[in-house]
């Protein structure tokens, strides 16, 4: 698959997901990514800009037993993310967790309970200080991510 996904959000929300994976550490964070998927389905001209990240809705991690490597967000979580978004005018385009002294790659228990289209951005958060963030979309077919390259822009930008 070439598919060269794109994603921009803005340095302020990059912080704030850093900073949910600090003040969880040890533990996992997770929220979810409002915003727009500027893809242009027009068969003849199909438009290539990036999906855009536009509010954060943090989560609360509902996973009691393995909170410290696994995340679990309830039905209720995706649609209070639904609602906020659309109360916005957006659209939930993905999820964000972080992986606690783990680097920033998805793990296989993320690829089984992750869903084609959406966003995965993941913040590697060592000994408490958040360090590199990705992104990943599944591919369609579910074995497999493909890399969406991260596009941290000024507020301005956006």
């Amino acid at each position: 698959m070439g598919e060269n996904f794109q994603l921009w959000i803005s340095h302020h929300l990059s912080e704030c997901i850093r900073r949910h994976g600090a003040e969880t550490f040890p533990d996992e964070c997770c929220g979810a990514l409002l915003g727009r998927d500027n893809v242009n389905s027009r068969e003849d001209h199909p438009s290539e800009l990036p999906r855009e990240v536009l509010e954060l809705f943090p989560l609360i991690n509902r996973r009691d037993d393995s909170p410290r490597n696994r995340f679990a967000v309830t039905a209720e979580d995706v649609r209070e993310a639904e609602k906020a978004a659309r109360q916005q005018g957006l659209e939930v385009v993905g999820w964000y967790h972080s992986h606690p002294d783990h680097p920033a790659r998805p793990s296989q228990f993320d690829r089984e309970h992750a869903w084609p289209w959406y966003s995965y951005i993941i913040v590697s958060v060592m000994s408490g200080a958040p360090k590199e963030m990705t992104s990943w979309r599944l591919n369609d077919d579910r074995q497999d991510y493909s890399v969406e390259k991260i596009e941290i822009r000024n507020s301005a930008e956006v």
